[in-house]
Formats: structure tokens, sequence, C-alpha cells
């Protein structure tokens, strides 16, 4: 039995809000069940130097989690004058997962900036990030076209989302709590695209080795939620 008492292949409870920032070019608060994710869109009119003068635009991220996000309060890494490896290693994911569907050339040389803000942490923070910065992403750039900065194309190709999958007590489960996290044999987080193409698959045994056909069993789940976590971004954006 899972802590949270779900099946083996239940998302918990998700909820994508859109519009929830008056400033931000694109915005969603998402919800993975007890995890909560602000996400922010901007829209810049500059590229990073190394990008000048190619005709090709740029979508990045910035991750972060608030102080009490968690149990116990943590230092804003502001404060320590770094970023964590951790922090780093997340929000250069987000920003792959957003370029994988993006047509960078469409955007001409302008950048979107993501910024994910956990609110409340109770597990795959990374993977309720990219899935509400799609939403975000995909408001910047329709705020785009209403300004006719964008003209005759189609900058967002495709859908993306990310779920987490693990092993606990031996079964593959389905979009791990913090509860099942911690003590997962095994977990990893899938990030897919809605036609079903593999962005990135980030995968690690806690105690022993898993199989091939473990792994199987993962993928298959991983891609079972990231079809019901499109279907709700479409639903969302319709």
């Amino acid at each position: 039995m899972r802590p949270s008492k779900r099946a083996v292949d239940a998302l918990r409870p998700i909820s994508l809000e859109r519009g929830v920032s008056r400033h931000a070019e694109g915005s969603c608060l998402v919800r993975f069940g007890e995890t909560h994710v602000l996400c922010m869109a901007s829209v810049g009119e500059s590229v990073p130097p190394w990008l000048k003068g190619g005709g090709k635009g740029w979508v990045t991220a910035e991750y972060g989690m608030l102080p009490r996000a968690t149990s116990e309060r943590t230092r804003r890494e502001a404060a320590t004058g770094k970023q964590s490896g951790r922090t780093q290693e997340i929000q250069r994911l987000i920003g792959r997962s957003l370029r994988a569907v993006t047509d960078l050339t469409a955007l001409g040389e302008r950048q979107i900036t993501l910024d994910c803000d956990v609110l409340q942490a109770d597990g795959g923070t990374r993977t309720a990030s990219i899935t509400g910065s799609w939403i975000a992403l995909h408001d910047a750039i329709a705020w785009m076209k209403a300004r006719n900065m964008l003209k005759n194309v189609v900058a967002l190709r495709d859908h993306v989302a990310a779920v987490s999958c693990g092993l606990y007590g031996g079964e593959a489960i389905l979009d791990l709590d913090y509860a099942e996290d911690s003590e997962a044999q095994a977990d990893a987080n899938f990030v897919m695209t809605g036609s079903g193409g593999i962005v990135e698959v980030q995968g690690t045994a806690e105690q022993e080795a898993f199989s091939q056909a473990q792994f199987d069993q993962l993928m298959a789940l991983a891609k079972r939620g990231i079809a019901e976590l499109v279907q709700l971004q479409k639903l969302t954006v319709a």
C-alpha cells in the first residue's frame, strides 16, 4: 500500500491555474498534490551575447524554493551568495524541456525566461515546474502574437510535461510524493512531449540496481501519466 493510499498508476490531484500574475506575460500556479509551484514567463527583447546576430531566440528558466516551502526553514540562496548544484541542475532541465518544443527561430532575437518558485514542496517540484511552465510559455507566446511580435509562425510545436515514477516496496508507482520518494528503492523523472517523444529521463537506483523489465514498467507508467497531464494542459488553454 502506498503511503498516499493511491493506486500504483494514479497521479496526485493536479491543477493548472492560468493568469495568476497581472504583470507576467504568461503565468501558471501548478499543484501536484501538496507541491505548489508558481511559474511565470517574461518576454525580453534581447538574447544572450553568444546568440546575438543569429536570428534566433532563447528560452531559459530560473528555479528557487521559498524558505518555508519545506517543513523547516532553509536560507534563501541569495543570502548565501550562490546557487546550489541542485538548483542549477533543475533550472537547466526546465529550460531544456521547454526549448525541445519551441521553434527558437520563430521567436526572433528575443528571450523568454520562466521563473519557477516553489511555494510548497512535497516531492516532484521539477516535474511540476516543467508541466506548469508549458502553460506560462504558451500564454507568453500568445501575448506576443496578439502584439504582432510573431507573424504566421507556430512557435510552440508541441506540449511538454513531466512526471516522476519509482520502485516502492518492489512495485512500480507513478508520481511520487515526498514520503514515497524518500523511501523508494529507485526513482526516475520522465520528460516527454505530447506526441510521445522523450526529452529527458533521469533515473537512479537508491539501494540496488533495478532491471530492464522494471525500467520498462516505470516508462509505461510515465507515458500514461504524461498523457493525462498533456490532456489537462489542453483543457487549461482551450
